[in-house]
C-alpha cells in the first residue's frame, strides 16, 4: 500500500503522527550537527592554553578560546578572564558559566523526548477511534455486516498503532543517543574546568608564598 493510501486510511491521527515524525527528524539532525560542531578535543585545548598561560600571555589564551567553538572553550575563557581580573572565586565564575551553557546544549531535547512519549499514545488514540467506527458500523448494519464494511475502521486502528510505534521507537533511540553525546560534552567541560582551576590555584600559591 502506498504511503498516501496509508495516510488516508489512517485518518486525522495518522497525520498528527506524521507531523511528529517530521519534527523529530528535524530536531535530531539539527541537534546532531550542533553537538558535532561543539565537541572538540578538550585535552589538546587545555594543554595548549596551559602552555600559553605559563608564558603569561593572557591575551593569546583568550584569543585561542574565542577561536575555538564549544562550551568548554567558553568556560575556559571565563576562568582566564576571572583570574586576570583578580577574582577570588574562580570556581564560582566557572560554575556560573557552565550553568549558562547547559540550556543551549540541551535545547529542544524535550521536544524529542515528548514525541517519543506521545507517539504511541496517538497511535492508541487512532486505535480507539477506529474501534469506535467498527462498533458504529456494526450498530448501523446489524447482523449482516461483512469484513469489507469494517475494513476501513480496522485499517485506521491498525495503521495508527503501527505508525505511532514507528515514530516512537526511533525517537527514543535518537533521544538516548543525543543524551549520551551531551553527557560526554559535559564531562569534557568538567575536566577542562577542573584543570584550569587547579592551574590557577597552583599559580596563586606560587606567586603568594606567604599565603
Amino acid at each position: 500500500m502506498l504511503l498516501k493510501e496509508i495516510m488516508i486510511v489512517g485518518g486525522p491521527v495518522m497525520w498528527l503522527i506524521a507531523i511528529c515524525s517530521v519534527i523529530a527528524v528535524f530536531v535530531f539532525i539539527e541537534k546532531l550537527l550542533y553537538l558535532h560542531r561543539i565537541q572538540i578535543n578538550v585535552g589538546e585545548l587545555v594543554k595548549g592554553l596551559l602552555n600559553v598561560l605559563k608564558k603569561g600571555n593572557i591575551i593569546e589564551a583568550v584569543s585561542l578560546c574565542d577561536e575555538t567553538p564549544g562550551p568548554a572553550a567558553h568556560i575556559l575563557r571565563t576562568a582566564i578572564l576571572s583570574y586576570e581580573e583578580g577574582s577570588e572565586d574562580i570556581t564560582q565564575a566557572v560554575q556560573d558559566s557552565a550553568l549558562g551553557e547547559m540550556p543551549r546544549i540541551e535545547a529542544r531535547m524535550n521536544i524529542l523526548a515528548t514525541i517519543a512519549y506521545i507517539a504511541p499514545l496517538l497511535g492508541l488514540l487512532g486505535t480507539v477511534i477506529g474501534m469506535i467506527g467498527v462498533f458504529n458500523t456494526i450498530n448501523d448494519i446489524g447482523a449482516f455486516v461483512n469484513a469489507k464494511d469494517l475494513a476501513k475502521d480496522i485499517g485506521e486502528a491498525l495503521y495508527t498503532t503501527a505508525g505511532g510505534l514507528c515514530v516512537s521507537i526511533p525517537s527514543y533511540i535518537a533521544y538516548n543517543y543525543l543524551v549520551s553525546r551531551i553527557e560526554a560534552i559535559t564531562v569534557d567541560m568538567e575536566k577542562a574546568a577542573s584543570e584550569i582551576i587547579y592551574f590557577f590555584k597552583k599559580n596563586q600559591k606560587n606567586t603568594n608564598p606567604d599565603k
